[in-house]
């Protein structure tokens, strides 16, 4: 070692040597700090949980409180069975629409307003074990096939983004664009669109 060299005694040292690598040490260290689910954290600017979660309790709000719900209710005795369809991601970052799509399915569910089925890849695997029942279940535990609920509509849309930088600002905007269409005539009951505009502030840019 070093210090030996230039004639340092030994229990000196091996203090010094054990405190710089304590200090290497804590400077490695992993930190962990529990957050609230609900607590707004933005570290990087791009889309968050935070996001995901305004804006499809906005969307939906904004769905079940829109016209189209109270004509069909008119003319309905059962509330209508909504399907969350696709969510295009069209902007220029990695965006987890499945958690998107899971958010809106959560406030429809618990809006009492409406129905909500099943999405095309959960209806499979359900199919898929409705046949395993047929050969391997009690008949009176069997569950036939043929019975499902058919949606009466599709809720689909997309996610775009805008970005404005200039050396180490920008600004990040994105457009959530959804709509509501009837399975029955392709028509479109309702058009929603909600906006986030966002200011970012590093000193080194990434994209």
């Amino acid at each position: 070692m070093m210090c030996f060299t230039i004639g340092m005694p030994r229990a000196v040292c091996a203090a010094l040597m054990a405190g710089l690598f304590a200090v290497l040490s804590s400077g490695c260290a992993t930190k962990v700090e529990r957050l609230q689910v609900d607590e707004v954290k933005d570290l990087s600017g791009a889309w968050n949980d935070t996001d995901s979660r305004l804006v499809s309790e906005e969307m939906i709000k904004d769905v079940l409180s829109a016209p189209w719900l109270s004509a069909y209710s008119s003319t309905h005795k059962a509330p209508p069975a909504l399907i969350v369809g696709d969510v295009r991601n069209l902007s220029h970052e990695h965006i987890n629409t499945q958690t998107f799509i899971s958010d809106m399915g959560r406030v429809l569910i618990n809006s009492g307003k409406v129905q909500f089925v099943a999405s095309r890849g959960e209806r499979n695997e359900i199919r898929e074990e409705r046949k395993d029942q047929d050969l391997n279940a009690r008949e009176d535990t069997r569950k036939a096939m043929g019975m499902e609920q058919g949606a009466d509509y599709m809720l689909k849309g997309a996610i775009n983004t805008i970005i404005d930088a200039s050396g180490s600002t920008q600004v990040r905007y994105y457009q959530v664009d959804l709509s509501l269409i009837s399975l029955a005539d392709n028509r479109i009951a309702w058009v929603g669109q909600k906006k986030i505009k966002k200011l970012v502030e590093r000193s080194k840019l990434r994209f």
